[in-house]
């Protein structure tokens, strides 16, 4: 499968799932909405790692920069 999920995009995406579980864990979130905090994290993260995103797929966008041709 075609990576999707460029270099920024990799780093927010854990980022926000990191944070997200910060939260959750420290009982910032709601307790009613900590399971679905780290569910979503869960997603977040496992995309951000994979480097591709199902969503991005359905709508036909990559995040990802084509690479410059190289002469060797």
């Amino acid at each position: 499968m075609r990576k999707n999920v460029g270099k920024m995009d990799r780093i927010v995406r854990i980022a926000l799932a990191v944070v997200l579980i910060i939260l959750a864990y420290a009982k910032i979130i709601p307790q009613n909405l900590t399971i679905a905090a780290y569910v979503v994290s869960a997603i977040i993260a496992t995309t951000g790692f994979v480097r591709i995103c199902p969503m991005y797929k359905m709508l036909h966008k990559s995040t990802v920069r084509e690479e410059p041709p190289h002469f060797n």
